[in-house]
């Protein structure tokens, strides 16, 4: 559905992207994720159609985003980061316009239809103005999905919702992604992880990983980490004692009675740790394996990045990403 090939693009002198390749298969739900200037928001906007690429090439159900644009405009819906919606016009003659634009013929039933998929058929009447906003959002997803099209492009759909609008549209995101092919950037590594059915990665303007979080967690993770839980004893002993186990590289302690182990790839040595806990006389309450978040995941594949590059924290003022080509 989506065939991108060596996609480059510069600002001047400045590199933003360099020779992306990525491939997304009709219903899947992708998260693009990167630190800011990565690339991201560059690359969305090229397949929208919006800016064109320097070299490269960019498909979209087999359209040329360069030489076919009008046909990759009828199959793309976009909703950028920041929506351009008209406060003083109510929702359903907000959307009625939209679909003016994109000179449907059957706007009523488009614009009932996206309506009822993202629940505002209640607010049709409002000023979009009065409209909290998660429901602005959930307007400018009405909008992208107007036309009914095969493909959507969302750049940080859930940016600035509290956690009850963030669960409302996570779940239309997921229930619009079954019939439509989705590329979703976010800053909120949970929402990705739980909207998403693969991700990509980019840094520094290319493609550094693809695949889920168990994929991704396997290329990148080189050690096996455990999860100890012990009642009755704690601190330096403990520690001491754990380490003495064949194949452990490190302990760390997570709280009060609970450590981190790290060991040899591929060792499994659950019992041993199990075994010298009980010799010890200790309580063994919990024992399990330990998989990388998606947070250790991100900031493994972008070294050099921190995590207030992908939140947007301190390192990134709103609306940097854009000013600094991303």
């Amino acid at each position: 559905m989506i065939e991108v090939e060596n996609l480059t693009r510069y600002y001047g002198p400045i590199r933003a992207v360099h020779n992306v390749n990525f491939q997304v298969a009709k219903g899947e739900i992708v998260g693009f994720l990167g630190p800011n200037g990565a690339g991201k928001s560059t690359t969305m906007r090229i397949l929208t159609g919006y800016l064109p690429a320097s070299s490269g090439t960019a498909r979209i159900a087999g359209f040329d985003v360069f030489y076919d644009s009008l046909e990759v405009r009828r199959r793309v819906g976009y909703m950028p980061e920041t929506v351009p919606l008209y406060p003083e016009m109510t929702v359903q003659a907000y959307l009625n316009f939209m679909a003016d634009l994109r000179q449907l013929e059957n706007r009523k039933e488009a614009v009932g239809r996206a309506m009822d998929n993202c629940g505002i058929t209640r607010r049709a009447r409002q000023p979009i103005s009065q409209l909290s906003k998660g429901y602005r959002q959930r307007v400018g997803l009405a909008q992208a999905i107007l036309h009914d099209p095969e493909v959507l492009i969302l750049d940080e759909p859930t940016i600035g919702l509290d956690p009850r609008q963030v669960t409302d549209v996570r779940e239309l995101i997921r229930e619009i992604g079954q019939e439509h092919t989705i590329i979703l950037s976010s800053h909120i590594l949970s929402e990705v992880s739980q909207t998403c059915n693969r991700m990509l990665i980019i840094n520094d303007g290319q493609i550094v990983a693809s695949g889920t979080p168990d994929k991704l967690t396997e290329q990148v993770q080189d050690q096996d980490r455990v999860l100890v839980r012990i009642g009755g004893a704690s601190g330096m002993q403990v520690i001491s004692v754990l380490k003495r186990v064949d194949s452990v590289l490190n302990v760390e302690t997570i709280e009060d009675g609970a450590y981190s182990v790290s060991c040899v790839q591929g060792s499994d040595n659950r019992a041993g740790l199990a075994r010298a806990v009980v010799e010890q006389g200790w309580n063994l309450l919990e024992l399990a394996t330990m998989k990388m978040s998606l947070e250790e995941i991100f900031l493994k594949l972008t070294e050099g990045a921190t995590i207030e590059d992908l939140t947007g924290g301190p390192l990134a003022e709103p609306g940097m990403e854009e000013e600094a080509y991303d």
